[in-house]
């Protein structure tokens, strides 16, 4: 959904240094109503840059008008008086990468030149072959959109990465060499499991069919024509982020109760198609009010991406789609979104839309426990409810 919106100046409200921020931008707020409950947003930031160790947190909430509020807590960088970053600051978005991968294989579906019910093997002659233990493994029983939909039993990469090896730039070839090793999760679609895996070999077949790589074609297909001006994906190699950003945090596991380390710097190509991406909270929002609005795939497709089957490992009630979560609120109803964190990044975010078509994207900057993540997601769910 196109928004022609006034360039109005953004009133910012200070409560404390390094305390919580509201950031809101109209046209006029208040002649439409609240977007959000503020404080109960703020209370749950609040919470996580407390209770949680966690140093910065946000939440930007975006109505279907084009009106939105953003609210933070804590710091953008330990050991400064910094506040931490507004909606327009960038982060690493992790697996909220996979709905752009996956709206990029859709649009090529849209085009004709990709069949979901097709086999991989149809685009990658000879790449999906399994060996040792993960002989069963074939291209030719595994469809696109198996591997959209986490239901192609191919097992994640990520599980046999060691962390030391990190930090050089990899190919997606590699990486789906290190998966093919090892014994398949369940034949292709008899059951569901979320696998990286399957979203980098989504990446080579769109690198395949236009002659790109991911990178630019993902740019082309989908962050071009979504109008996303601080969305990027980072080069292999490319281990800082561009622009205004926090910084990153993780537990020190030799010493998790010491100073948190600083993981700021990421080599992005170890999380390839599925996790690699670069984007601000309001690209994202903006991101979804013109995917769900047509803007970027016809109705028969997008019908197609939020054709979802149940995803019990990811919560009760929770479905998954082509690259999107169904995920059901505290109050009623359910978001289209999708969630990530970055191992060895730092970092975890939550981001959708609801029904009404309002969006929202939470993030934290440091993977400190378990906790943390469910109250990101809680904001969440207090950011749609309230």
């Amino acid at each position: 959904m196109a928004f022609m919106l006034l360039t109005v100046r953004r009133a910012v409200v200070a409560i404390a240094a390094g305390a919580s921020v509201v950031s809101l931008s109209a046209p006029a707020a208040a002649e439409h109503g609240p977007i959000t409950d503020a404080a109960a947003v703020r209370a749950q930031l609040d919470l996580m840059t407390s209770a949680d160790r966690i140093p910065g947190a946000l939440a930007e909430v975006r109505d279907r008008r084009g009106r939105s509020v953003t609210l933070t807590s804590g710091t953008a960088e330990l050991g400064t008086a910094r506040p931490m970053v507004d909606g327009d600051g960038r982060f690493r978005i992790a697996s909220v990468t996979k709905p752009f991968t996956a709206a990029a294989v859709l649009r090529l579906v849209a085009r004709h030149r990709v069949r979901l019910d097709a086999p991989v093997e149809t685009y990658l002659p000879g790449v999906v072959r399994g060996t040792g233990e993960g002989s069963a493994i074939d291209g030719r029983a595994i469809t696109v959109r198996q591997l959209l939909q986490h239901a192609s039993g191919l097992p994640d990469y990520v599980r046999f990465v060691n962390p030391a090896e990190r930090n050089r730039p990899v190919e997606a070839a590699e990486l789906v060499r290190i998966a093919l090793s090892h014994k398949p999760d369940f034949d292709p679609g008899e059951g569901w499991k979320y696998s990286n895996t399957g979203y980098v070999l989504a990446g080579m077949i769109v690198e395949r069919v236009t002659h790109q790589d991911i990178g630019t074609a993902v740019t082309e297909l989908v962050i071009r024509p979504a109008h996303l001006r601080d969305t990027y994906w980072p080069r292999a190699g490319e281990r800082r982020i561009r622009g205004p950003h926090a910084r990153n945090y993780t537990v020190d596991n030799a010493n998790p109760a010491g100073p948190l380390v600083d993981v700021t710097e990421f080599e992005p190509s170890w999380a390839g198609a599925g996790g690699a991406m670069v984007s601000t909270p309001s690209d994202l929002n903006r991101f979804w009010q013109k995917l769900f609005g047509g803007r970027l795939l016809p109705r028969w497709v997008l019908a197609e991406m939020r054709t979802a089957v149940r995803a019990p490992a990811l919560g009760r009630g929770v479905k998954y789609g082509l690259g999107l979560i169904r995920l059901p609120l505290g109050c009623g109803g359910h978001i289209w979104a999708h969630g990530g964190d970055l191992a060895g990044g730092g970092v975890a975010t939550v981001s959708g839309q609801d029904d009404s078509g309002r969006a929202a994207t939470v993030y934290i900057t440091a993977l400190t426990s378990g906790a943390a993540v469910e109250h990101m997601r809680g904001a969440m769910d207090v950011a749609l409810c309230s």
